[in-house]
């Protein structure tokens, strides 16, 4: 019960048959040219971009920063590190990876 049914020469896929009743194998298109290379793109959070945004945030995580400023969190990431060692901002909780910051108030 349901076996392989066999199907007549030249209804297969990738098979013709020429004259004579002979069986060739279409050849495959391949495309013989170099492999393309990724393109390698620098994006860079300006720091005056990236204080603008945070300006009003309560509660500042990698996250938000990087969703109000349109780039990648890995690049967010290494923004808020910048800013926390330059003590603009400081930890204040957070767990697993996911780290709450506060702007520190600058006195004046």
């Amino acid at each position: 019960m349901g076996g392989n049914k066999n199907k007549p020469a030249g209804k297969d896929k990738g098979t013709v048959t020429g004259p004579g009743g002979e069986i060739k194998t279409a050849a495959k298109d391949e495309k013989k040219g170099k492999p393309q290379q990724k393109a390698k793109l620098a994006v860079v959070l300006e720091e005056a971009q990236g204080i603008k945004a945070i300006q009003g945030m309560k509660a500042i995580t990698v996250q938000s920063v990087a969703k109000a400023t349109g780039v990648k969190i890995s690049i967010a990431n290494s923004f808020v590190r910048t800013l926390e060692s330059k003590g603009v901002v400081k930890k204040v909780g957070g767990y697993s990876g996911h780290k709450v910051y506060e702007k520190v108030k600058q006195a004046s």
